[in-house]
C-alpha cells in the first residue's frame, strides 16, 4: 500500500504545476501535521499583520492541528477535504518547517517553497550527511530510500538561515546558491526575546490553558531546569540509558527545584517515567518555546536549541556530553564542536549530579555573546517574521 500511495504521488505531482497560484495565497504547514515551530509564529504574525492584503491558512494532515488553529480564530484546513487541497493547489507561496511534504509535496508543482529549516547549528544534516542513517538517502542515494522521500530531493526556492557562517552550511545542505539564503533569523524566537506584556498577551492569546498553568507553576520553585537532548539517529531510549531519574529526583527535591524533561519530537519515548515530585515530562502537545523563558537552566548536547537558548540573558547552560565519541561516529558536526558552543561540559552523569549539586554551572555573557554574534548577528528573530513578509511581497 505504502509503495502504490507514493506512486500516486508521483503521478499526481507534475499536474500540480497546471493550477493558477494566487500572489495573495500563504499556505503554512509543518513537519508531521503539528502546530508548531517556525511556521506556526509566522503564521500567526501574518494572520494579524495582513490587513485582508492577503489571505494565510494553516494546511495539515493532522485534524487537531487544524482545530487547534481555529480555535485560535485563525483559517485552517486538513489537507485531505477539498477545501485544503485547493487551497494548496492555489497557493503562490509555502512556508514550511522542513519540507514540501510538511503540506503535501504532490500539491507542490509551480508553489514558492519558502523553507524556515528548525535549527541552527554544527550538525551535518541533508546532503552534507556523510555519516549514520542518512547517509543511505543522501549520500549513497539508496533508490529505494530516494522514492519514498521525494520531498528531500526538491530543492526550496529560498531557505531561511541567520547569519553568512550558517548561510555557506546550508546552501550546500539544501543544494541551493547562498543567495537564496534568506538571513533573517528564525519567527519563534520572538518569544524568548520579546517585552514580558508581548509574551504574556501571546500567551493568553495563542497557547492552551494548560501552557499557561504550566508556567505559573513555575513561579513555586526556586530554579527550573530543563532537559532537551537532540534525536539521535537511530531513535534510541534516551533516559533511561544516561540518567537515573530517583536521583536527579533528590537533588532537585533537596534544592526547591524542578526538572522538565523535554525529549525530541522524532524520540520514540519508551521509558517508564515514573511520577516523581520534582522531575516531570513535558507534554508533547504543548509548545516548550513559550515556557523557556520561564526557566533558568538548559541542560542539553548536541541540539540547536543551545543557540535559540543564548538569546536569553542571564539564564545558565549545562551540556551533557554522555555519548560525545559514539555520536561523532553517527552524526559528524559541520564545524568544530567545542569551539562553536557555550555552557560547562558534563561528558558522564556523575559529572552531571555534581554540577546540579554545587550549581557551578554559572554562564559568562562574554560566552554567550561570542555565540550569539556568530550564530544570529543581527538576525535573532526580533523581527523575522516582518522581514520575511516584507521580502515576499517583493519577489
Amino acid at each position: 500500500m505504502k509503495f502504490i500511495a507514493y506512486l500516486i504521488c508521483y503521478i499526481i505531482y507534475p499536474f500540480s504545476f497546471l493550477f493558477p497560484r494566487s500572489r495573495n495565497k500563504y499556505a503554512f504547514g509543518s513537519f508531521r501535521g503539528s502546530f508548531n515551530d517556525n511556521a506556526r509564529y509566522l503564521f500567526i504574525y501574518a494572520a494579524g499583520h495582513s490587513e485582508g492584503e492577503i489571505r494565510t491558512a494553516w494546511i495539515s494532515k493532522n485534524r487537531d492541528s487544524v482545530r487547534k488553529a481555529r480555535s485560535y480564530g485563525l483559517r485552517a484546513y486538513w489537507i485531505f477535504n477539498p477545501a485544503g487541497i485547493w487551497y494548496a493547489l492555489t497557493s503562490r507561496y509555502w512556508f514550511f518547517n522542513s519540507y514540501t511534504s510538511d503540506i503535501m509535496f504532490c500539491l507542490s508543482g509551480g508553489a514558492v517553497c519558502i523553507n524556515l529549516w528548525h535549527g541552527v547549528g554544527l550538525k551535518r544534516t541533508e546532503f552534507n550527511t556523510i555519516s549514520g542513517p542518512l547517509a543511505d538517502r543522501y549520500s549513497k542515494k539508496n533508490r529505494l530510500d530516494v522514492f519514498y522521500h521525494p520531498e528531500s530531493f526538491r530543492r526550496p526556492d529560498w531557505l531561511l538561515t541567520s547569519t553568512p557562517f550558517q548561510t555557506s552550511m546550508f546552501a550546500k545542505a539544501f543544494r541551493i546558491p547562498e543567495d537564496r539564503c534568506l538571513e533573517f533569523g528564525y519567527p519563534r524566537n520572538r518569544i524568548l526575546t520579546c517585552s514580558e506584556d508581548e509574551r504574556s498577551s501571546f500567551i493568553r492569546k495563542y497557547e492552551t490553558t494548560e501552557t499557561g498553568q504550566f508556567i505559573e507553576r513555575l513561579a513555586g520553585y526556586d530554579k527550573v531546569y530543563v532537559y532537551m537532548p537532540t534525536w539521535r539517529d537511530s531513535q534510541r531510549t534516551i533516559f533511561l540509558q544516561s540518567m537515573d531519574l530517583e536521583r536527579l529526583n533528590g537533588i532537585m527535591a533537596g534544592k526547591h527545584s524542578l526538572l522538565i524533561l523535554k525529549p525530541h519530537a522524532n524520540v520514540i519515548l519508551t521509558d517508564n517515567i515514573q511520577s516523581l515530585s520534582n522531575v516531570i515530562l513535558f507534554d508533547p502537545k504543548m509548545d516548550i518555546y513559550p515556557v523557556l523563558p520561564y526557566s533558568d537552566v538548559l541542560i542539553t548536547d548536541y541540539s540547536s536549541i543551545l543557540y535559540d537558548w543564548l538569546l536569553m540573558e542571564y539564564k545558565d547552560v549545562i551540556l551533557y556530553l554522555y555519548d560525545y565519541e559514539t555520536y561523532v561516529k553517527e552524526r559528524d558536526f559541520y564545524y568544530p564542536f567545542d569551539e562553536n558552543v557555550a555552557g560547562t561540559k558534563v561528558y558522564d552523569f556523575e559529572s552531571l549530579c555534581s554540577c546540579l549539586e554545587s550549581g557551578d554551572h554559572a554562564m559568562s555573557d562574554d560566552e554567550r555573546c561570542r555565540i550569539v554574534e556568530k550564530f544570529w548577528g543581527r538576525s535573532a528573530g526580533y523581527d523575522s517574521s516582518e522581514k520575511i513578509l516584507e521580502f515576499v511581497e517583493r519577489i
